[in-house]
């Protein structure tokens, strides 16, 4: 009896399992085969040499987020599009689908393409603004080549100059303040390493001085500017120590005059003790 029981336990459970899997198979059948068809039809689309059917084919592909596809279609059928109806907008699509698909040096290769060639154009007020805020979601850190920052900057600033009501403007602006933090960080790192070589193979403190003031030139409105001038104070006073002895007298005036004017610009300055001491040794040698 317990065999029988048993047999007939199983077989109500591959019973059971049985009916899953045709369940599953219900649901799972017409995804398939969606799928699939897709599939069918971009091949199709791919290999056809009608113009118009790939175009619209890429644009349904966008629309379903399909960049690949659209990418390797709107490739094609580019430059047979060109001076046409329908050029325009596949031109801007193509760039639109490099940049969601996080290509942004592509992307901002053909944004730039399209506002060139369609300045006054429906999108060239987007093509503008991808082209640059591509190239800053491409920045890479401060310590790493800063091309891309750089080419963020002048896209960006481009986008304000011709859409200066833009709902982007904000966006833009803030995108282009930040790039210019990064690239004064870097140019504060170079004057700190300069610094830190001190007077190995040459004078390096000088180096370290002209990075820092060039910066401030560039960037005088930097959140750095106080580390560039504390950094001049303390590369002026090392470069007047290592100095010959007819050189001194001038040269720790000069950091004399350098503490006067970051005392007067941070007066509130955590480092101003720094600077006071730096201060007090250079006064010695001009009063001894």
């Amino acid at each position: 009896m317990f065999l029988y029981f048993h047999k007939l336990l199983l077989n109500l459970q591959a019973q059971s399992a049985l009916n899953e899997m045709r369940k599953l198979f219900i649901y799972i059948f017409p995804l398939l085969t969606l799928v699939l068809s897709g599939c069918g039809e971009y091949t199709k689309a791919l290999k056809s040499r009608d113009v118009d059917y790939k175009f619209d084919y890429a644009k349904r592909a966008y629309n379903q987020k399909k960049y690949v596809q659209v990418t390797t279609l709107l490739t094609d059928v580019i430059v047979p599009l060109r001076g046409g109806p329908k050029g325009e907008e596949a031109l801007f699509l193509l760039a639109m689908s490099y940049y969601e698909n996080k290509d942004y040096l592509n992307s901002g290769v053909y944004f730039k393409n399209y506002y060139t060639r369609y300045p006054k154009g429906k999108y060239a007020e987007l093509a503008r603004f991808y082209s640059g805020y591509g190239y800053y979601l491409d920045s890479p850190d401060a310590q790493l080549d800063q091309t891309n920052t750089v080419k963020a900057i002048e896209e960006l600033q481009g986008f304000l100059d011709y859409f200066p009501r833009s709902d982007k403007v904000t966006v833009a602006q803030n995108a282009i303040f930040e790039m210019q933090d990064k690239l004064t960080l870097k140019e504060l790192q170079n004057a700190q390493l300069y610094y830190n070589l001190g007077n190995f193979l040459g004078n390096n403190y000088e180096a370290a001085i002209i990075t820092a003031q060039n910066a401030l030139k560039n960037y005088p409105y930097s959140k750095y500017r106080e580390d560039f001038e504390l950094l001049i104070l303390k590369s002026k006073y090392q470069e007047a120590k290592l100095s010959v002895d007819e050189k001194q007298r001038d040269r720790y005036q000069d950091v004399i005059d350098e503490y006067y004017s970051f005392e007067n610009n941070f007066p509130d300055s955590k480092n101003l003790k720094e600077a006071t001491n730096i201060y007090n040794l250079a006064k010695r040698h001009i009063t001894d």
